[in-house]
């Protein structure tokens, strides 16, 4: 293990809904990224504020990852960060944030930041960590960085099904990281669309928009589609290679970010990098929730040292 990946964001724990009337609930967030990393042998450290009540799940969940360092985590009093999300048969999902932990204290960060090859931020909730905060430690960081956008364009009120709202404050947040994620939606609202998806000559404007920040290369994923990847020279759609059966579409975009991110780091180039993301993220969707994700990584570590 090279490489050794610095991970910020909040686990939370997921109540799955469908019109069918099934359901399914356990732990998510940030722990699909982390499950995807140390399933394939990567050193991670993890940087959450983790409520109390879920830390005898997490535990039990991640006790096995030997590539996990708890350090960064830091238990706060409550229920931790809750979330329903509901699927219908058409249209988009509904999330409805029912709990919250506080913003994310960057000083563990900021104190490892030299050790780390690669930083990760995923923005869970829109609580995970406050801006000035996130610029202090990119103030501090000599490593690339990748900012997935996530909830960051996501109202915050808790208990009320979550609506895209725009902002201008994102550019503040994407500025100077090296690499950014988003979806076509998040995209949609960070450019004040309402209510359509960009089309692709906005979707290049917006990479460009991004490259005069500072960022090397943007990556939008758009679902069955695949992935657009951009970078000052050049723009590529990825498409998959075809969906197993689907099972659970959650964190799908989650494995897509640490896959791609983990391939930067070990020198594929960005559109490289993507088509690893885009295959391991094509396995995610025949596995439900958290343990079936990090088995699903380590299936794929030892069928890549078995080859």
């Amino acid at each position: 293990m090279n490489i050794k990946f610095g991970l910020i964001g909040t686990i939370t724990y997921d109540l799955i809904t469908f019109d069918s009337g099934k359901s399914f609930e356990g732990l998510g967030g940030v722990l699909y990224q982390a499950a995807v990393l140390c399933g394939i042998g990567e050193e991670v450290c993890l940087y959450t504020n983790l409520g109390e009540e879920l830390s005898e799940d997490v535990e039990g969940v991640t006790r096995s990852w030997k590539s996990l360092r708890r350090h960064g985590i830091k238990r706060v009093s409550g229920p931790g960060n809750r979330v329903h999300l509901h699927y219908p048969e058409r249209g988009e999902r509904v999330e409805v944030l029912k709990a919250v932990v506080p913003p994310l204290n960057p000083a563990r960060v900021i104190e490892d930041i030299k050790g780390l090859g690669m930083l990760i931020l995923v923005i869970n909730s829109g609580f995970d960590m406050q801006l000035s905060d996130w610029q202090k430690v990119l103030g501090k960081v000599s490593c690339p960085t990748w900012i997935d956008i996530h909830s960051l364009m996501l109202s915050r009120d808790l208990n009320k099904p979550r609506k895209y709202v725009h902002s201008d404050e994102w550019k503040e947040w994407v500025r100077n990281a090296t690499f950014v994620q988003a979806n076509g939606k998040e995209v949609a609202s960070m450019l004040g669309l309402e209510d359509r998806m960009p089309v692709e000559e906005e979707l290049i404007g917006f990479g460009k928009m991004l490259f005069e920040m500072g960022v090397n290369a943007v990556y939008i994923t758009l679902g069955k589609e695949g992935a657009l990847v951009m970078t000052p020279k050049k723009s590529e759609k990825l498409t998959t290679k075809g969906e197993k059966g689907v099972v659970d579409t959650t964190g799908c975009g989650d494995v897509f970010c640490s896959a791609t991110a983990m391939g930067l780091a070990s020198g594929k180039d960005p559109f490289s990098a993507a088509r690893f993301g885009l295959e391991l993220a094509t396995e995610a969707v025949a596995v439900r929730g958290i343990e079936e994700t990090y088995r699903m990584a380590v299936g794929f570590r030892k069928a890549g040292a078995s080859k």
